[in-house]
């Protein structure tokens, strides 16, 4: 990790947006120095039985953003959601920021490209975004300098984004009793998802992670932060104990004996396009649902 700029003398003010249909978190990342933010996995809300968009949980955002005159310099996507939809150029639309995504993005596009059997009109370049990062590129959010690490495994396109002394693990990791996510989508693997997560785990170990998801097993309350040091002793696949070996094992049987996404067919499809809902030929807006291609 001595290649990245690491800096835990930066503390940014980190407010966590919960949706419960998902169980996603969103985070609004604050510059302590300044008024400027960064949004991480916004969420778009989706009625998928009715074909019905709304945007509930970004308007609780943009209130929040408003509310406290802060200025959005970023839209992060740690990487292309299959379990919710993203709502980055709504937020966009209505307070500016840039949305960024892996440069690996172009992986998935042209994998689901093929999926939902789009034409030639589909950009499987990543030019939807604004910017794509590639391993250990950095960026400004106000006075704080950011990065990005490139962890896939559960989609080639997976980045923790580190900003002052908080990581945003997307999907790499969950909480220590959560374990980490599957590796059984196109792209994913899970040898590459362990290798993955001991990058993240070389971070000094006072690093604050923050979940893109949590389930609260066990019937405990929603959690989302961790750190490095809690992770490594106690996450039940790749904490203290658990070899490379046995994660792998456990990941692919586990993974066999899922279920598909309920919200996988809307999220990729929107998501592949930076959030955008793909239109027919007459501009009206569609989706497609590929049958046993999943």
């Amino acid at each position: 990790m001595t290649n990245y700029p690491v800096n835990m003398a930066v503390e940014p003010e980190v407010k966590a947006f919960f949706d419960p249909a998902t169980h996603t978190i969103s985070y609004v990342v604050k510059d302590p120095a300044s008024s400027s933010v960064a949004i991480v996995d916004s969420v778009m809300d989706i009625n998928y039985a009715a074909g019905r968009i709304t945007y509930d949980n970004a308007d609780e955002i943009i209130k929040y953003v408003q509310d406290n005159n802060l200025s959005v310099e970023w839209l992060i996507e740690t990487h292309v959601h299959a379990d919710h939809l993203s709502a980055a150029p709504y937020i966009q639309q209505k307070l500016g920021g840039k949305i960024g995504i892996g440069e690996h993005i172009t992986v998935v596009q042209d994998t689901f490209g093929k999926v939902f059997n789009e034409g030639t009109e589909f950009q499987r370049d990543g030019s939807q975004f604004d910017k794509l990062f590639k391993d250990g590129d950095s960026y400004q959010i106000g006075t704080m300098t950011a990065f990005a690490i490139h962890t896939p495994g559960h989609t080639p396109a997976c980045m923790v984004h580190v900003i002052g002394n908080a990581a945003f693990a997307g999907d790499t990791l969950f909480m220590p009793d959560g374990g980490s996510a599957r590796a059984d989508f196109p792209g994913g693997d899970a040898a590459t998802l362990y290798d993955s997560i001991q990058k993240v785990l070389t971070l000094p170990d006072e690093m604050r992670l923050f979940m893109c998801h949590d389930y609260g097993p066990n019937g405990r309350d929603i959690a989302w932060e961790t750190s490095v040091s809690d992770e490594k002793e106690h996450n039940i696949h790749v904490g203290k104990g658990h070899s490379r070996e046995d994660f792998i094992k456990f990941r692919t049987e586990r993974d066999a004996q899922l279920d598909v996404p309920k919200l996988i067919i809307p999220s990729l499809q929107v998501n592949m396009r930076a959030g955008e809902v793909p239109t027919d030929e007459d501009g009206v807006p569609m989706l497609k649902v590929p049958v046993n291609a999943l």
